[in-house]
């Protein structure tokens, strides 16, 4: 056969519409699951396999094509069709129409993709976006530290890797230009099989370090690699064999490899690890840990443990300081009473600088109780900047102080503060809850849902988030219906009780509104009586309002201090009540004038 019948027969069979019918068929499937994929996390290896298939498949379907001929009448085998049959007249026109189909539909799909679905979420690991592109260390050097696995035949020495973990992550978060993951979004991806490219995309770093520990008595051997986030390859591994005395040693080696490795040019000596007195090093790790679960538990049982470790080493500065944040913890989450919590907290906090005047957690503590507690702003401020000065980019000062401008009114510095800890804290549902509550105040409506409703796909039982989503509801959408859908969806119990007498208010039903006022008032009124003044502002009972807020100043209420800012309170700024209670609270114009605080942040 010669080849010019060749190819009339090629034609006439209408081979080469079927090839490119089945070419369009094959390259919109792969745009589609490249698009669906993603939105379901799908693994990236689904996507391979789609495209390996139909490569394998383009032969069968020529082979398909060459034999057999669709027609109306059904599926002619080639014997069945007269050598006269035009092949071309039975089906040039229908596949020419399945070309223009799946075209048209690929048109759509890409111009959906361009102008509709292109845009920014508020963070890749929230939307489950893994679109994000891996940077380049020469670029934009930083580093996530993955909790380091522990390979000790003990699992309850979990803590023990945990906490090395935690403490190279802050040592080297005190690197200048160097960009350091947090450890709530560093730790997120612990026990769940996902490669370090998927890893890096979602936390947006260049670099990666990950390793194991094996603790065995005194003896650790602890082993890390650093890892080029974009091809994967390795910058630098090492295996160290020390004991409990060496481990800060090889916490300071360790930084100052990456440091070499990242190519950071450092102005001044690497920052080094404050070593702990090896009897009770292993006593703060797991007291940390406990800490870091956020539950109330957790939080007794880590008070116990700092209390074990300073009954052996009293001169120790980090059990005290450790012992701060468990009882501030108690006492914003109402576990512990203000008035007893305060003294407790600036005890520990103040023995701690005693011994280690730069121990930044204490400075964090002591600024909490003075904005929080005892509404001293000037206070407040004077230690968060003196905590900036020692660890200028700081998360844990970041947010306390961005929560402080933002209550006295400094909206713009406040949002800058709380949107800094987010993105060095991605995956962090405590940050997108703190940025929102900013946003709420500063009547940033969708933002704040959208931080919010973040805050809840990272952990679905946050407390107050549902709450918080369900007040913006009320104040910037008028939805009441939607409202209490969060309100009802919302698992602490005062914020819960809270947000229903707000809702079921503005719904009109007044009696069930009043039963779950009255429950708040019945089970939280005495720790917090500022939500229950909350409830009376915006009804507009005004003088039980003032009644209640009396109620929070007497008793240093932590939560009387966003009451300058908080939408739920508008109805009683123009009462001459408001000036001389603000007054009171120290949050009056004048007073707030004399707040002398200016941050500059790490670039």
């Amino acid at each position: 056969m010669t080849r010019p019948s060749f190819f009339a027969e090629l034609k006439r069979r209408n081979m080469y519409r079927a090839a490119a019918i089945y070419a369009a068929s094959a390259w919109l499937l792969v745009q589609v699951a490249g698009q669906v994929l993603p939105t379901f996390h799908g693994p990236e290896w689904v996507l391979r396999w789609i495209m390996i298939a139909a490569a394998i498949g383009f032969p069968f379907w020529i082979a398909f094509a060459w034999f057999y001929e669709i027609t109306p009448e059904g599926i002619k085998r080639e014997s069945e069709i007269e050598p006269h049959e035009s092949i071309t007249a039975h089906t040039g026109k229908r596949m020419d129409r399945w070309i223009i189909a799946i075209l048209a539909v690929a048109v759509v799909l890409l111009l959906t993709d361009r102008f509709l679905l292109r845009h920014e979420p508020a963070s890749d690991v929230a939307s489950g976006s893994t679109a994000a592109a891996i940077p380049e260390i020469e670029a934009d050097p930083s580093i996530a530290v993955l909790p380091l696995v522990n390979m000790s035949d003990d699992k309850a020495n979990e803590f023990f890797s945990d906490g090395i973990s935690e403490e190279l992550l802050n040592l080297l978060a005190k690197v200048p230009k160097l960009r350091v993951i947090a450890r709530t979004s560093s730790f997120s991806f612990k026990g769940k099989d996902v490669s370090i490219p998927e890893i890096a995309r979602e936390l947006r770093v260049a670099s990666v370090l990950e390793g194991s520990v094996r603790k065995s008595a005194e003896k650790v051997r602890i082993t890390v690699q650093l890892i080029r986030a974009k091809d994967g390859s390795h910058l630098w591994s090492e295996t160290y064999d020390r004991t409990i005395d060496d481990i800060f040693k090889v916490q300071d080696e360790i930084a100052a490899v990456v440091v070499q490795q990242l190519q950071i040019k450092l102005l001044g000596a690497a920052p080094t690890v404050k070593p702990v007195d090896p009897r009770v090093y292993s006593l703060v790790l797991q007291a940390q840990a406990l800490l870091d679960r956020q539950d109330a538990a957790a939080r007794t049982q880590a008070i116990e443990a700092y209390k074990k470790a300073l009954a052996i080493a009293p001169g120790e500065a980090r059990p005290w300081a450790g012992l701060s944040r468990a009882y501030l913890n108690q006492v914003i989450f109402g576990e512990r009473a203000a008035t007893e919590g305060a003294p407790a907290i600036k005890e520990a906090a103040n023995k701690a600088l005693a011994i280690e005047p730069d121990n930044v957690q204490a400075l964090a503590s002591l600024g909490r109780v003075a904005a929080e507690i005892d509404f001293d702003m000037p206070e407040a401020a004077r230690y968060y900047q003196r905590a900036l000065r020692i660890e200028p980019g700081s998360l844990t000062i970041a947010n306390a102080a961005g929560l402080l401008l933002a209550n006295v009114g400094r909206l713009d510095e406040g949002l800058a503060l709380l949107e800094y800890r987010v993105a060095h804290d991605p995956a962090s549902p405590t940050a997108y809850n703190n940025l929102g509550g900013v946003q709420y105040v500063a009547r940033h409506w969708d933002a704040a849902i959208d931080s919010l409703r973040t805050a809840i796909r990272l952990s679905p039982a946050f407390p107050s988030a549902h709450y918080q989503v369900g007040v913006l509801l009320l104040q910037g959408r008028h939805d009441a219906s939607g409202a209490l859908s969060e309100c009802e969806a919302e698992q602490q119990d005062a914020s819960r009780s809270t947000c229903m007498a707000l809702a079921l208010h503005e719904l009109g039903r007044a009696s069930e509104a009043d039963a779950a006022l009255d429950a708040l008032i019945a089970r939280h009124g005495k720790e917090q009586p500022t939500n229950v003044a909350s409830v009376y502002a915006y009804r507009g009972r005004t003088d039980t309002a003032f009644e209640w807020l009396e109620q929070a100043a007497a008793s240093n209420d932590s939560q009387l201090s966003v009451v300058l800012t908080d939408p739920l309170f508008d109805s009683l700024h123009d009462d001459p009540r408001w000036l001389p209670f603000l007054r009171k609270i120290g949050y009056a114009p004048e007073q707030l004038e004399k707040i002398e605080f200016k941050v500059t942040l790490p670039q």
